[in-house]
């Protein structure tokens, strides 16, 4: 049975793992007849938000704790995962991605990226694991293949349809730190065949909970595919 990996970075989208995108990704891991092994980042989140009305709490919160939520308990420390045991990663959107991971949400490309992150995502590609990543996640495969040799085709979404986020801009960031940004709609999946890297805009475009069920079953049924 394939081991897919699941990089988790909090729960809650506006600072942590987005939850649809993160059970639909458990869930077509599970149908397509794999395992799920996820883990996450042991840090602090950036900060923590109250999701009915969007204001900062004045608390501090466990990017590792949290994610244990959405994994039922079951889930690992990343330094204690290698990419030798998995045979492909999934990464769930979610600002989490953008301010936990790295902080793209506040500097923009500029912004650091956690090295433990950038270790396992370019140990896998030189591996040659596939690696599907959802909604806001692309950005942080961008952070992490900067500066290699790797330069990947990957999409967060178009500009040619609806979208709540500034897809243009995002689209040149990840083009300013060497990555080649493409356009897919939520019911496209972008895929660099050379380096099996897998995108789907999931809600970084105007969709319904359907629609990003659909995109994420597309993205994971490809990556199985190529794992």
């Amino acid at each position: 049975m394939k081991k897919i990996g699941v990089l988790l970075h909090g729960n809650g989208v506006f600072d942590g793992s987005e939850i649809h995108e993160s059970v639909f990704a458990l869930l077509a891991i599970e149908e397509l007849g794999a395992e799920a092994v996820c883990f996450a980042p042991n840090v602090n989140q950036h900060h923590v938000l109250n999701h009915l009305t969007g204001q900062e709490m004045p608390e501090t919160r466990n990017v590792l704790i949290e994610s244990a939520r959405i994994a039922r308990g079951n889930i690992k420390d990343i330094v204690d995962v290698n990419a030798s045991e998995l045979d492909g990663l999934v990464m769930p959107g979610g600002f989490g991605t953008a301010k936990n991971i790295t902080k793209w949400a506040f500097e923009g490309p500029s912004g650091p990226i956690l090295e433990s992150v950038k270790t396992l995502i370019v140990a896998l590609v030189r591996q040659g694991k596939p690696i599907a990543g959802l909604c806001m996640s692309p950005t942080t495969i961008a952070k992490a293949l900067e500066g290699t040799e790797f330069h990947a085709h990957l999409s967060v979404g178009t500009t040619v349809e609806a979208s709540p986020y500034d897809i243009a801009a995002i689209s040149a960031g990840m083009e300013s730190i060497g990555q080649v940004a493409e356009m897919a709609s939520v019911r496209e999946v972008a895929v660099d065949r050379d380096l099996k890297i897998i995108t789907a805009p999931c809600y970084m475009m105007e969709a319904n909970i359907v629609e990003v069920r659909e995109n994420i079953r597309l993205a994971i049924e490809k990556l199985i595919s190529l794992a």
